[in-house]
């Protein structure tokens, strides 16, 4: 059996930057999801606007998506790409609030870390949010469900 090469390790086996300057700009896409689970009460005061700090969907959306456009600075080996679209989508559900970034590029490297730090920062705003209400909530499930583009091509998370 061959041995497996991890490109973000040396030859010594310390941690490096992948360098991506031979690859093609190609245009890529990757989405992911998370829940923050959420007590009857919160909610409630979610559905009728009633979280004393103000709208959280409206906050959460945007800290996701000035997330995306950051990662780099958070993640030190990731790449500093154009982040050339960011969607924060959040639906109320039962007992959660469920988040879905769609994060776009054309550069040379993927953009799965744009999106899972785009739906993390904007769960920590849910719960930044309504923490006043009840802390009791939870973030759950983060992961990418899809991802388009580059040498690797099309990935979906099986349901």
């Amino acid at each position: 059996m061959s041995e497996i090469r991890l490109t973000h390790l040396d030859d010594a086996g310390h941690a490096r930057m992948v360098d991506v300057t031979g690859k093609q700009p190609t245009v890529r896409e990757a989405v992911a999801r998370g829940e923050v689970r959420c007590s009857e009460t919160v909610m409630t005061a979610l559905r009728e606007g009633t979280v004393p700090k103000g709208d959280v969907l409206a906050v959460a959306r945007i800290a996701g998506i000035a997330a995306a456009k950051r990662t780099p600075e958070l993640l030190p080996l990731a790449h500093t790409i154009g982040v050339h679209g960011a969607v924060v989508d959040l639906e109320l559900a039962e007992d959660r609030v469920v988040i879905t970034a769609t994060v776009r590029t054309a550069d040379r490297t993927g953009v799965e870390m744009e999106a899972l730090t785009a739906v993390s920062v904007a769960a920590l705003a849910v719960v930044d949010m309504v923490k006043g209400v009840d802390r009791s909530a939870e973030i759950t499930g983060v992961k990418v469900i899809a991802k388009s583009g580059g040498r690797s091509g099309d990935w979906r998370r099986p349901d």
